[in-house]
C-alpha cells in the first residue's frame, strides 16, 4: 500500500510532473478546494513560484483571467 501525500505534496508533484498548475487544475485533477491556502504554505515553507497571468473563456463564452504557477525553486 502506497503513502497517501499531502495536499502540499500532491501540488509539488503536479508541478513536477506536468510543469505547471492552475486553481482550476488542483480542484478538477486533485480535488482540492483550499488550493490558495496550501500555496501560501509552501511559499512560507521556502518554496517559490513563478506566476503567469492568462485569460481564456468560462462556460458561457466570456472573458475570464487565471493564474498559472510553475515552480522556481525547490527547497
Amino acid at each position: 500500500m502506497s503513502e497517501k501525500l499531502t495536499q502540499k505534496e500532491r501540488i509539488i508533484k503536479y508541478m513536477k510532473d506536468f510543469g505547471s498548475i492552475t486553481h482550476r487544475d488542483a480542484f478538477m485533477d486533485l480535488g482540492m478546494v483550499s488550493f490558495t491556502a496550501r500555496m501560501s504554505e509552501l511559499r512560507r515553507e521556502g518554496y517559490s513560484f513563478v506566476q503567469v497571468e492568462e485569460t481564456g473563456k468560462n462556460r458561457y463564452g466570456e472573458k475570464t483571467r487565471y493564474t498559472r504557477y510553475f515552480l522556481a525553486k525547490e527547497i
